[in-house]
């Protein structure tokens, strides 16, 4: 039987630590944290997700705020609000929220945030101390995942991860975490991707699948072995006739073949999704604190 890896319940409970310390923190005299979001456009999933982020912060007692620009806005003026942001000792964490139009050069944004303030960990300097082992943050769904793995004890060390998928996003940054000196961690981990030959011989050999591809039902139960412990990052809107919403939400795994040979699994939603945000909130309280840039 399997364990289901409750992502909603955990992230909860993530909240009530991170509202206790902020409490701490306004007791001695400090500040609540403060994090802002740019926002660029009028995209529904981003709007949706960064009233999440506001919603989430009232809920810990942090400071928020949200500057909304055009669609059409200049990317000089785009980094102009980057830069005051940075500029403002009051802020402590700031994300712009991706995807941007077209016009705009998502990496030179993403540069252009001081990497101490740099909670989503896109910053290639997060990304490099995060290789090579120094204090950094690390980006939102990675450290998630760590955490689930953590606080459900799904032993890593020794263990092999195959991660299906190489984005800079989930996949690049997971097999790195896995694998460093540390717990979690101490994994041998393989990556695999679209180019990769018979990916279920490599699935099969693994005691933890981590993926992260983007495609429904991806990974079905002949592509596993018994006791796998399975992280689901997927999530794809598909239509369907049997939801009143006219859609229904998928993860990259086919959970029906699948959790009946798992020792742990996530199921989508309410696996990853969930401590995303949260995670989001715990580099804030990081950054308002100085613990990772002193």
């Amino acid at each position: 039987m399997y364990t289901l890896i409750d992502g909603k319940k955990t992230s909860a409970e993530i909240r009530e630590e991170i509202r206790g310390e902020v409490e701490a923190l306004k007791k001695s005299g400090h500040r609540a944290p403060h994090l802002a979001a740019i926002l660029v456009g009028h995209d529904g999933a981003s709007e949706t997700y960064v009233a999440a982020k506001e919603r989430a912060c009232r809920e810990v007692g942090f400071d928020s705020t949200v500057i909304r620009l055009e669609e059409d806005v200049r990317e000089e003026d785009l980094l102009d609000q980057v830069r005051r942001i940075n500029g403002d000792p009051a802020i402590d964490g700031l994300i712009v929220q991706l995807p941007l139009p077209e016009h705009l050069d998502e990496q030179k944004v993403i540069e252009t945030i001081l990497p101490e303030k740099d909670v989503d960990g896109f910053h290639p300097v997060n990304v490099g101390r995060m290789v090579i082992g120094l204090p950094a943050f690390i980006s939102a769904t990675p450290a998630g995942i760590l955490e689930l793995i953590k606080r459900y004890g799904i032993p890593t060390e020794g263990r092999h991860c195959v991660v299906i998928g190489r984005s800079n996003i989930v996949g690049k940054p997971m097999s790195i975490l896995l694998a460093r000196k540390a717990d979690p961690g101490n994994c041998t981990v393989t990556v695999c991707h679209s180019r990769t030959r018979d990916l279920a011989a490599i699935t099969r050999q693994a005691d933890i699948v981590i993926a992260a591809l983007g495609k429904a039902g991806f990974l079905k139960g002949d592509m596993v072995k018994e006791g796998v412990a399975v992280i689901d990052v997927g999530i794809t809107r598909l239509p369907s006739d049997k939801t009143k919403s006219g859609w229904k939400l998928y993860g990259d795994v086919d959970f029906e073949t699948v959790a009946p040979k798992s020792s742990y699994i996530t199921p989508v939603p309410g696996g990853v999704g969930p401590m995303t945000i949260v995670s989001l909130l715990k580099n804030t309280l990081l950054a308002a604190r100085k613990e990772i840039y002193r």
